[in-house]
């Protein structure tokens, strides 16, 4: 993995690499080659979701996507959420080793744990290193109002 910047914010610690694109539903992008990105959950977004035990897709190998589509699920212990797509262009593939080891997107997210490459370009939302702290530290900071208000 590339260069990463240390993250810390009440509880939450991670490692967040410097070179990739994240966006606001907590996924990250690592250009992979010309117009191809690699596309996995944040430590953010495994810490929310719970431990990941099986997954699927609902795309095959270069069919067309768009962003915000649903591309497959990962199920939890506790629920199924929906994969959704960050990048316009084409599903290149989702990663092999999971049907083997779905358990690698909750041990090594920005890693062997990615979820899958895209063909294209990275939705307009996504943001730089920089974009994405600023992204972290309100959704905390959110996270952590709504525990201390009264009900």
């Amino acid at each position: 993995m590339s260069d990463t910047l240390f993250y810390k914010r009440s509880t939450f610690v991670t490692h967040l690499p410097v070179q990739y694109r994240y966006s606001p539903s907590h996924f990250w992008l690592e250009p992979a080659g010309p117009k191809l990105w690699k596309i996995g959950f944040t430590k953010f977004a495994t810490r929310m979701l719970g431990e990941i035990v099986d997954h699927q897709w609902e795309k095959a190998a270069g069919d067309p996507v768009n962003s915000g589509e649903i591309l497959g699920s990962v199920e939890g212990f506790k629920a199924i959420s929906d994969l959704y797509c960050v990048a316009v262009g084409n599903f290149v593939e989702g990663n092999p080793i999971l049907r083997e080891d779905a358990g690698l997107i909750n041990k090594d997210p920005y890693g062997k744990g990615w979820l899958y490459i895209i063909e294209g370009e990275p939705d307009s939302k996504c943001v730089d290193l920089n974009g994405y702290k600023a992204l972290l530290d309100a959704t905390i900071d959110r996270i952590l109002e709504n525990q201390h208000s009264p009900e």
